[in-house]
């Protein structure tokens, strides 16, 4: 006797009998058998490259410190080179404008000289001059004043 799938419920019984037993058996024995032939062997290959991941990171991490600290070496290395340029070039240039001041008051002192000499010259040429003028102004004084009085003149009458 058949019965419609509606009233099935009533027949079907679940009862534990010695199959339940069989059937967690072979549920054991799949796990035991998967697990020595595929999760093993798998989890072996990703805890392989897991290692190998993790080894190549430290590795990058390592050589990323090296890099970073030989990079700080020669920053400060250009720093202390710039210092030392900078101070070089500025103790040049101070020594070049003490050079050019030494120079330079030396220049004025030759000119200062050079100016006293010149001066002393003129006024030498100057009072020369002025004998000079003196002189040919009186003998041109006795020329003109004898010719209008139509005498010759003295000394003593042209003071």
């Amino acid at each position: 006797m058949t019965l419609p799938l509606g009233l099935a419920e009533n027949s079907i019984q679940l009862v534990p009998d010695g199959t339940l037993i069989l059937h967690v058996l072979i549920i054991l024995v799949m796990v035991y058998v998967l697990n020595a032939t595929l999760f093993k062997p798998i989890n072996k290959i990703l805890a392989a490259r897991d290692q190998r991941t993790r080894g190549r990171l430290s590795e990058a991490r390592e050589i990323l410190k090296n890099v970073s600290e030989q990079l700080a070496g020669y920053e400060r290395q250009l720093r202390l080179a710039r210092s030392e340029a900078y101070a070089f070039s500025e103790s040049e240039r101070g020594a070049a404008m003490q050079e050019r001041q030494n120079k330079l008051n030396e220049m004025r002192a030759h000119l200062a000289e050079s100016i006293a000499q010149q001066k002393e010259a003129i006024q030498k040429q100057a009072g020369e001059a002025r004998g000079t003028l003196e002189v040919e102004s009186r003998r041109l004084a006795r020329e003109i004043g004898a010719r209008v009085l139509s005498r010759p003149i003295s000394g003593a009458e042209m003071n």
